[in-house]
Order: structure tokens, then C-alpha cells, then sequence
């Protein structure tokens, strides 16, 4: 599969089936958000990996959707202020920047190893810092669950819903 169609391929998966992950597979994908660029290589970014039934359990409880029952990984990404670049003409930090490249990294190896995922920003993020102390530092800007599609995993009404080219892009 070329870039071009990986990319148009992939769509936000919510119904997932119990089928755990391999091990191979998710190491591939974390591999992947290691590998991602970063503003001035400083990589101030971590990826959670919540996989026990306990974690799983507390996790899911910080997020409205129950469509997430059958989810057997869920990758959290979070990203630290205190080591992210800062742009010196304006003092802007790159922490949510490095971050949200990592998830996306992340979201394409998951496609690219046949499994699904959607990215999640609708969680209550103070309870998860305080069911997951270790996650206390960092802004949390994505909850990724990794699975098997369910057989019956389609793309939302909105997936194939895009802006124009003229619309998004601008010659200069």
C-alpha cells in the first residue's frame, strides 16, 4: 500500500472486536511514534501504553463512549512544556505540536498493521491524572484505542467529507 492510499484509507474506528493485539504489531506502532519528528529533536512527548484490565478499565471510565468495551490497548500521548521548544520570536511552546505529530504517527502505524483507531481529545483529563499519577506533568492530548475493527467497522456519514483543494490551499 502506498502512502497515498494508507492515508485515504484510514478512518476513525469505533466498534472494535475482543481480538487482542499482538505484541509485534503494537511494538511496530510505538516504533512509529518514537520515530516522529519533533521540533528540535527534543521529543518531549510520552506514549502510555494501557493494556491491563484494571488500567483499561479506569481509562475508559474517563471517557462518555461505550464503544470502547471491546478495546484491548489504548494509547495515551501526552506532551511537557518544560523540555518543548520555544519559538524565540514569540515564546511559543511546541509541546502540543511535538505531541499531536506523535499521535498522528501513531494513528497511520495502527492502520498500517491492519488494526483500528480514532483519536480521542473528549476525556476528562484531570481524572485521568489522578487515576494515572505518573501522568501528572504532561499536557494529555489524545487517547488512541488500538484494535480489530468488529467485521461490521464502517467510516462515519462525515469520512469522506472534504474541503476542496482550492479551499485548504494557497499558492504564494
Amino acid at each position: 500500500m502506498t502512502f497515498s492510499e494508507l492515508v485515504k484509507s484510514r478512518y476513525s474506528v469505533r466498534k472494535f472486536d475482543a481480538r487482542p493485539v499482538e505484541d509485534e504489531k503494537l511494538n511496530a506502532i510505538l516504533e512509529a511514534g518514537i520515530s516522529a519528528p519533533t521540533a528540535k529533536n527534543v521529543q518531549p512527548v510520552k506514549i502510555w501504553v494501557i493494556k491491563s484490565p484494571e488500567a483499561l478499565e479506569k481509562i475508559k471510565s474517563t471517557t462518555p463512549f461505550t464503544w470502547l468495551k471491546n478495546v484491548p490497548v489504548i494509547l495515551a500521548v501526552g506532551g511537557t512544556t518544560e523540555s518543548a521548544f520555544v519559538r524565540p520570536s514569540d515564546n511559543r511552546n511546541f509541546e502540543d505540536v511535538d505531541a499531536s505529530i506523535v499521535a498522528t504517527h501513531l494513528m497511520l502505524a495502527i492502520h498500517a498493521e491492519g488494526l483500528g483507531s480514532t483519536w480521542i481529545g473528549f476525556f476528562d483529563e484531570p481524572k485521568v491524572k489522578e487515576l494515572f499519577p505518573e501522568m501528572k506533568d504532561y499536557d494529555l492530548i489524545a487517547l488512541l484505542p488500538v484494535g480489530y475493527p468488529a467485521a461490521d467497522a464502517e467510516p462515519s456519514d462525515r469520512h469522506a467529507l472534504r474541503k476542496s483543494k482550492s479551499e485548504m490551499v494557497k499558492f504564494l
